[in-house]
This record gives structure tokens, sequence and C-alpha cells, in this order.
């Protein structure tokens, strides 16, 4: 297969994606690698039809990545993710919006272009979380415990563009990162950028069931096959602070061949994957539903995979068998109504 992958400078050297080109690369086939930021493009050639099976991109939020890939997909070419999609979760006030209408356990959200509006929230929603609608990877977080310390940060905050704000949600300090890959879900946790001094280091985590629901709701409502959700367990049970198309799957086991294969699975599908999502093997021994599964996959070779939650219909090409012992979750499929209407 001949694919094209977007990744901005920031990434150039980060594992992911640089691992996952060299894994697809390994297995015969081509990419091809486009820099956004760094380079003058041609668009009407870059995107033209047939030109490559799939689009992926890795790129800040704010880059011209996503612009690169709405123009591939407006003729009809691939994207991992959907380039809808993406859209709808990297303004992180649409995300809330679309999450909150679908029921997703998330903060109440205030949004406003300047800092001066968010000194309109009320005093009894305080401590605020305050953070850029287009931020990533933690980037300018803040934790504003006092009305008097949001008026402070007046002139910091201009700098930011569009803000949202969100009443701080009690909890222990570390963050529930969950990804989904190739329809399996993984647990990991990691200090919170607003206590970056609690030290609690990225490790696999086991995965409730609860939380996995969630993760996996998280793909249908806005329509995402490789995604991330951080999520904390606060005293009225998990709330979702953010989602992330694309993100590190740090912890994730083998993650450059899990990554690789569902991108050629989508690519193959035209950007539609079959059957639900699973939780993901464990070395840990993590417990859903009352039952313990451990060990991460090995390389799997192309054998059929345990049967999912019979939402979306399954693919007549065989499906390559996720990790040996997973569980079905909730499914997830390519369910768009929410935010990419469909493919």
């Amino acid at each position: 297969m001949r694919l094209c992958f977007l990744v901005e400078e920031r990434y150039r050297h980060d594992g992911m994606p640089r691992e996952v080109i060299r894994q697809l690369s390994d297995w015969g086939h081509q990419v091809d690698v486009v820099r956004p930021g760094d380079s003058l493009i041609r668009i009407s050639d870059a995107v033209r039809a047939g030109s490559h099976d799939a689009w992926v991109l890795k790129t800040v939020s704010g880059g011209p990545g996503l612009t690169l890939l709405e123009a591939a997909a407006a003729v009809g070419l691939t994207t991992v993710n959907d380039a809808r999609s993406i859209r709808g979760v990297r303004d992180k006030a649409l995300a809330a919006a679309i999450g909150r209408s679908r029921g997703l356990p998330m903060p109440t959200t205030y949004a406003a272009a300047r800092p001066e509006g968010l000194e309109k929230i009320p005093e009894a929603e305080f401590p605020l979380v305050v953070k850029p609608s287009d931020g990533s990877s933690g980037r300018a977080v803040r934790l504003v415990p006092t009305p008097g310390r949001l008026r402070a940060l007046r002139a910091e905050l201009a700098a930011e563009g569009m803000l949202i704000a969100q009443p701080y949600v009690p909890n222990s300090g570390v963050d529930l990162k969950v990804y989904c890959v190739g329809g399996e879900l993984y647990a990991t946790e990691r200090a919170s950028p607003l206590v970056p001094d609690r030290g609690a280091r990225g490790r696999r985590v086991p995965l409730s069931a609860e939380v996995a629901a969630i993760a996996a709701e998280v793909g249908v409502v806005y329509g995402l096959d490789l995604y991330g959700v951080d999520v904390l367990l606060g005293p009225d049970g998990p709330v979702i602070v953010d989602v992330n198309d694309f993100p590190s799957f740090k912890e994730v086991p083998d993650a450059a061949a899990r990554v690789g294969r569902a991108v050629l699975e989508l690519a193959r599908g035209g950007g539609a994957r079959s059957g639900g999502a699973v939780v993901g093997g464990r070395s840990e021994g993590a417990v859903v539903g009352g039952r313990t599964e451990s060990g991460p996959s090995p390389e799997p070779p192309s054998e059929p995979s345990p049967q999912p939650v019979p939402q979306p219909q399954p693919s007549p090409e065989p499906v390559r068998e996720p990790v040996p012992g997973s569980v079905p979750a909730t499914a997830t499929g390519r369910m768009t109504a929410a935010v990419s209407g469909g493919r």
C-alpha cells in the first residue's frame, strides 16, 4: 500500500509516528512523509485522487496539517482518523459541547475569546481549570483557585487565543489515560499536569468495566478509530477531561506494530473499521467484568478475532486476532453521526 503521513516538525523525532512509519516500511509498504509546517506544497497535486491509499495525521492542533488532511478527504481519499472527527476533538470547546450533548461524563465547560469573558464565571464554580481551546500535550493548563487569581492572569491568558474553563474535579493527582488502537483498549496512568511533582510515572494499570465502556463510547460519539481519552476518577465517578486523535500510545505493548496494523486495516476498509472495542492484554492482570485477563499479544498472525458486542456488521475480510483472552467492551465501530456525518 502507499500511505502519506503528515508530520509536524515537533513530532519528527518522536517514537510516534516515526516507529510506525519504520514498521510499515519494513512490511513492504511505501510511506511518504510530508512536513506541512516546513514545506511548500503544491496542494492540488499533493491531494490528487488515487495518490495514496490513506493519509495519516500527526500534527499539532493549530498547525496546517489538518487543512491538508481535509483537502485529501474532500477529493475522496481515506484519512486516519476521519478529518471531520479530528476537527471535532481538536477544538476543545466543540468537543465538550458534543460530548455533553451525547451523554458523556464531562464537566461543565465555559468558553471565551478573551480572558475577561471568563471573569464572569460564578465564584461558586472555582477552582477552575483553564486551558487553550486548541491546546495539546498539557500545554498551558492552569489551575486557577480564585476569581482574583484569574484576573491576575489576564495578560498571560490573552496570548492563548480562545480559552475554555471547567470546574476542577477533585482527584488523586493522577490522570488515567485510555488508548484505543485497532479496536483494543489499554489503560495507563501518569501524573496530572496540574500536579507534576506527584511522582506518578507512566505505567499500565487495570481498566475497569465502567471506564472501558466510557472510552469505547468516545469512539462512537466522535467517530474516531485511533484515539486517547484522559479520565479523572472524581468523587462522583469517572470524568472525561480530554480526547486526543492519534496520541502517543505510551505504555501500549508493541505500539508501533499495533498502530501500523490499525492504519492498514482502515486504509483497506476506506476508513471504516469492522468489529467492536475490546480490552487489550495486560501483563499486570487487569480485572474487567470480574474476570482477570493477562498477557500482552505477540505479533499476531491473520486469524479470526473474538466475537465483539454485535453492533456494527463484521467485515467479510479476515480480522487480525487481537489480544488472546481479550474480553468484549462496548462496541465502537465507525459510527460517525455526531461529528463526521458518516463516510
